[in-house]
């Protein structure tokens, strides 16, 4: 649980609302939240997706999750103490964009369900929608990928008795239990992923 230590603040509502930036975007704001294993192919099909988004004149952006390490989560590590933090930020970011307009499409691994649930609860409350999709790819697959060789590290650091904390190696990965999409990455081009997602954000009077 994190810790309050704000205090002597109040909530400011400003001029316009949500319904006002709705209306100037002509779509809904909300998070798309990408989770599965580190090779899985979330950032790609993420990224996809926001330049198919945008070609057809809609706002979205991508929160990838090695990017957002180089500023907002520098200081955070791979502990399960930092992955929490790391999540909990990125949920309330997200909550943010959503009440702007914007379609936050996120890419992180996010291995750990309470903390991908919180993330939902938060845009819940705020009456915001949030749509969990699970890239699902076997992890041997992932290995076999491997594109930034973090799998062979991660067995190295295992046989020589020195553990990571790697995700699906010595580290548990919490596959959702209903997610609103599941995209089977090892069978499907990023387009089609792509095409998958946009579809869904359609029927749910998104775009």
């Amino acid at each position: 649980m994190t810790e309050v230590r704000a205090t002597n603040i109040t909530w400011h509502e400003g001029h316009v609302n949500r319904e006002d930036r709705q209306k100037l975007l002509k779509q809904k704001g909300a998070t798309v939240w990408f989770t599965g294993l580190s090779g899985c192919g979330k950032s790609t099909i993420a990224f996809t997706v926001e330049h198919a988004l945008v070609e057809r004149g809609h706002l979205a952006y991508v929160l990838d999750g090695d990017n957002i390490r180089h500023g907002l989560n520098k200081n955070l590590g791979f502990s399960a103490a930092d992955r929490e933090e790391n999540i909990r930020r990125i949920g309330e970011v997200t909550k943010l964009f959503a009440d702007a307009g914007f379609i936050s499409l996120t890419s992180f691994i996010s291995p750990y369900r309470k903390d991908r649930d919180q993330a939902r609860k938060i845009h819940a409350e705020a009456g915001l929608t949030f749509v969990e999709v699970f890239v699902d790819v076997p992890i041997e697959e992932c290995e076999n990928r491997d594109p930034k060789g973090l799998y062979k590290k991660a067995r190295e650091a295992l046989a020589a008795g020195k553990g990571m904390g790697f995700t699906g190696v010595d580290d548990p990965y919490e596959a959702p239990v209903s997610p609103e999409i599941v995209i089977a990455n090892a069978k499907v081009t990023p387009q089609e992923a792509a095409t998958q997602v946009i579809s869904y954000l359609e029927s749910r009077g998104l775009l």
